[in-house]
């Protein structure tokens, strides 16, 4: 049985990406209308995993003005608009997926702003990545929510970054953003973003200074990727277990 499901997903994953290049490459309007929708959400649930998220988005408030929450299905994005959230930020970046189609889609329909804003789950941030995202804080329409794939990493840092550059709140303090309560786990690859924070309070306590001017002076992202370690175990739980991006 365990061989058949994965022949079956095999199978499903190499039809859905000949959907993609068809619909990408440009299919006649009344199939993009009359299949497109279905075929999405089947690539949503099957592929993206989003029939994992359908019943529980891993979705917090942040603040009065920002949540946070994993791929929001349509129907999540109904909620929010009634909720009236303005504006969404998707992590992920754009993709060539059904996720990200809907998303699209829904947001057109209830009047929300989608924004792209891709940063890696795995990687140290870099200095560019870290001023840019304070400058969109300090640019789009609130209420906001922002999303990855799966709630617990890439929007755990920016929830910090929010945290610390939109309310002021010390980052001793906003890091705790990157929690277990969410689903990050410090001790794989994505602990990287727990280590990234902890250099910088290490730093400070020595010789303080304000983050983004540590960013700017002091942090090496290259030096923070070599120098970090991960656990093997913690690995495979979330590639293999949790299949997170």
């Amino acid at each position: 049985m365990p061989g058949l499901m994965k022949r079956a997903k095999r199978s499903w994953r190499r039809v859905a990406r000949t959907y993609r290049e068809r619909m990408v490459e440009g299919s006649p309007e009344w199939i993009r209308r009359h299949l497109g929708r279905p075929a999405s959400y089947l690539d949503m649930l099957l592929v993206d995993h989003g029939i994992f998220r359908i019943f529980y988005a891993n979705c917090h408030k942040i603040s009065d003005h920002a949540w946070r929450s994993a791929q929001p299905a349509p129907h999540h994005i109904r909620r929010f608009s009634k909720s009236g959230i303005c504006t969404i930020i998707n992590l992920r970046g754009e993709r060539q997926c059904g996720s990200y189609w809907l998303e699209q889609a829904a947001c057109d329909h209830y009047g929300i702003k989608l924004l792209n804003f891709q940063i890696g789950s795995r990687a140290a941030p870099t200095a560019e990545e870290l001023n840019a995202a304070k400058s969109l804080f300090e640019t789009i329409e609130y209420p906001m929510l922002m999303h990855c794939k799966s709630g617990a990493d890439r929007v755990g840092i920016m929830s910090v970054l929010y945290r610390h550059f939109f309310e002021g709140m010390p980052l001793e303090v906003a890091k705790n953003e990157l929690s277990f309560k969410y689903g990050h786990i410090r001790q794989a690859d994505t602990g990287i973003l727990d280590y990234f924070f902890d250099r910088y309070l290490a730093d400070n306590a020595v010789r303080p200074m304000p983050f983004l001017e540590w960013v700017d002076t002091v942090y090496d992202s290259k030096e923070l990727k070599r120098s970090f370690r991960s656990k093997g175990w913690a690995n495979r739980l979330v590639d293999t277990v949790l299949r997170r991006e």
